[in-house]
């Protein structure tokens, strides 16, 4: 067993990552493991981490990284997957994050996503135990709350990887909408990772319209093949937006309204894009900057507005079943970038920030 491992590290905000060498526990603690990772595949929120668009004190030094997959090396004892099957070396897992099961948002809300002790890896800083949580690391130790999964032999890692956030956070978003019912008329504001997932879901869940909003064009072309009647570029004005989606859904607006995006006019938008009792579920305005909603047509459409916060194991769960499920049904392999080791990791970062790559791959064990 190992007892140190090489790490990209963040120690400065938009500065190159750093290699390093972090320490690992002399042996995992009872319901923890340790696991070599096979693929971490980057997200939005790595890249607000390492700019510092996303940022809380005391954060540095970190490793980012929060989806990832990899095969166990060493577990505590006891350690057993989220449905109850004893976890052993040689296992593939991935992992939803860590969460108390004593809060009242653990045990009265029943709530994963509403723990008051829930932890990511990335909230964990490199120079304090247990160090290594992140996904930019050769061996990542997964802690004794954070909720595993053994994963099935034909899930690819990248797809797996990817359901550690981005496609969990799709799927709890569309189970808080209440659903897409087939035939239903959907805009997903934003063309990122999730964006083009939430654009692959409407369109496998049945619905007959689905306008994907974002840039850069390359992007847009991605959502079609994904599934996207229509797209919108963003470089309009707000008014040119709500126009065309006006007349993409013959003046009456859409049944569901995914904001993915955030931005200071994306509340307003989403309002006025939305249909007569329609719904607008919130995933992508994160952070404190506040997004003008214009409440009186909230009221007057009678429309539903939900929050929806990442997920948890069950959502988790549910995206790799997703996967398995339609995994000849769309070019998913085309989300992602080919992998690259822990010395281009910094590279990576820096050109999603660009929004040169769509999801970013670091296999470890990479040179």
């Amino acid at each position: 067993m190992p007892h140190r491992t090489e790490a990209a590290v963040l120690t400065d905000h938009g500065s190159p990552l750093l290699l390093r060498q972090l320490p690992l526990p002399d042996e995992p603690e009872p319901g923890a493991a340790l696991v070599q990772l096979t693929c971490t595949t980057l997200c939005g929120t790595d890249v607000h981490l390492w700019s510092g668009k996303m940022t809380f004190p005391g954060m540095l030094p970190m490793v980012l990284g929060h989806e990832m997959v990899g095969e166990v090396v060493a577990v505590g004892d006891g350690t057993t997957d989220a449905l109850g099957r004893e976890i052993v070396p040689g296992d593939r897992i991935g992992w939803s994050e860590s969460t108390c099961g004593k809060c009242y948002g653990c045990t009265i809300l029943r709530e994963p996503v509403a723990c008051d002790r829930r932890g990511y890896g990335f909230l964990q800083r490199a120079d304090a135990f247990p160090y290594a949580t992140g996904g930019l690391v050769r061996y990542c130790y997964v802690t004794p709350g954070a909720a595993k999964l053994v994963l099935p032999d034909d899930i690819k890692d990248t797809w797996a990887s990817m359901s550690g956030c981005a496609g969990k956070t799709v799927l709890r978003a569309v189970s808080r909408s209440g659903g897409i019912r087939p035939g239903a008329t959907v805009v997903v504001q934003g063309a990122g990772a999730l964006g083009v997932f939430a654009t692959a879901v409407a369109h496998l869940s049945g619905a007959g319209t689905v306008i994907t909003i974002g840039g850069p064009d390359d992007r847009l072309r991605t959502a079609e093949r994904f599934g996207a009647t229509a797209t919108i570029p963003v470089d309009g004005t707000p008014e040119d937006r709500i126009e065309q989606v006006r007349q993409l859904t013959g003046g009456r607006g859409a049944d569901h309204v995914f904001d993915f995006a955030g931005g200071p006019t994306i509340g307003e938008e989403a309002v006025a894009f939305a249909a007569q009792r329609g719904t607008v579920t919130i995933v992508g305005s994160t952070g404190p900057d506040p997004s003008p909603v214009p409440l009186g047509t909230v009221m007057g459409k009678e429309l539903t507005v939900a929050g929806s916060l990442n997920g948890d194991i069950a959502d988790y769960h549910r995206s790799v079943s997703f996967f398995r499920t339609f995994a000849d049904r769309l070019p998913w392999d085309e989300l992602f970038s080919e992998p690259v080791g822990l010395s281009g990791a910094s590279a990576a970062v820096e050109s999603m920030s660009r929004l040169g790559e769509l999801k970013a791959v670091i296999d470890p064990r990479l040179p």
